[in-house]
């Protein structure tokens, strides 16, 4: 079979971007839509594709659509070429030209909304010529297929095909209502028993582990205990709103406590115990190249959180 050159409106760099997004969204309209374009064009990039090669690249059936042998052979050195020219550009046209271009990003819906906002928008003000697309998720996602750059991770990672660079903990703290604190206050892990609660689903529902802060006294250092939740929900939001209009106890990040305790509104409870605190993490995909609006974007985001207050940043002793 004689092969055909690209067409010339059709840049090749462009057509292999195009493949890969395509293998990595998992379908031509799922690549379409990371891509902002329609799926007849992205399937007339892989056909124009296929067609310089004189090879087919791709397998597509009722049941999906699979790599042929030539089509891994041709993912790997797209993946590497693309790798490679990123660098060149960034490297060659850098240093005379401002970053542009546009970041996907996913961030937790509370996190995202009540202390990224601020970084966010003064980031997007420093650089003017990129854009940001600024999704709220809290659940897993797999950052490849949806054509995700980099994402905030609040808790524990279990994903292993990743870069994960640690800036801050969540501390996480026992509170409920002023208005309907106990009297007197609790003392031990024990007597919240006892209370009224609101559970955060995620992280705990009828039983809540604590431990003792650094420097807070001596004896047991972890314990848990029972509790009876009169709400149980997933939504940090709604467990504060809750916690504040006085239906119960409820564990939440510091962060988000803050204000209502300055004001007097919240009262901690146990001010000595904690719940374990939540790591907080920039994420993005292993072995791929970083254009320089990404890495100017976790540089910002890793100086900003560290300085939110509620916040916590580990030290290192040498």
């Amino acid at each position: 079979m004689t092969t055909s050159s690209a067409p010339a409106n059709a840049d090749r760099i462009d057509l292999l971007r195009t493949f890969v997004r395509i293998v990595d969204a998992g379908s031509l309209s799922a690549a379409a839509a990371q891509l902002g374009t329609t799926q007849p064009t992205i399937s007339r990039r892989l056909q124009a594709l296929e067609k310089h090669f004189g090879l087919r690249l791709l397998q597509r059936s009722t049941h999906g659509m699979q790599l042929t042998h030539d089509g891994e052979r041709c993912l790997q050195h797209a993946r590497d070429l693309l790798d490679s020219w990123e660098g060149i550009e960034q490297d060659l046209r850098g240093a005379a030209q401002q970053p542009s271009g546009r970041l996907r990003v996913l961030v937790p819906h509370a996190f995202g909304q009540g202390q990224l906002m601020a970084p966010m928008l003064a980031f997007l003000r420093r650089y003017p010529q990129i854009s940001l697309e600024w999704r709220l998720h809290d659940g897993l996602s797999d950052l490849v297929a949806e054509g995700i750059d980099c994402a905030i991770r609040v808790g524990p990672l279990e994903q292993q095909d990743v870069v994960a660079v640690h800036v801050a903990d969540v501390p996480r703290i026992v509170v409920c209502a002023a208005s309907a604190a106990p009297d007197p206050l609790p003392t031990t892990p024990a007597a919240l028993a006892l209370l009224p609660w609101v559970s955060l689903t995620s992280f705990y529902r009828e039983s809540v582990q604590l431990q003792r802060c650094q420097g807070a006294g001596i004896g047991k250092t972890q314990e848990r205990i029972a509790i009876q939740p009169r709400l149980l929900t997933d939504n940090l939001f709604v467990l504060h709103q809750a916690v504040r209009d006085g239906l119960g106890v409820g564990i939440g990040s510091a962060w988000m406590m803050t204000d209502d305790l300055r004001s007097g509104r919240l009262v901690q409870l146990l001010p000595g115990w904690e719940a374990a605190p939540l790591p907080v993490h920039l994420v993005f995909p292993a072995g791929r190249h970083r254009p320089a609006r990404l890495q100017l974007f976790l540089d910002a985001i890793r100086e900003s959180i560290p300085g939110i207050e509620g916040m916590r940043v580990r030290h290192v002793s040498r």
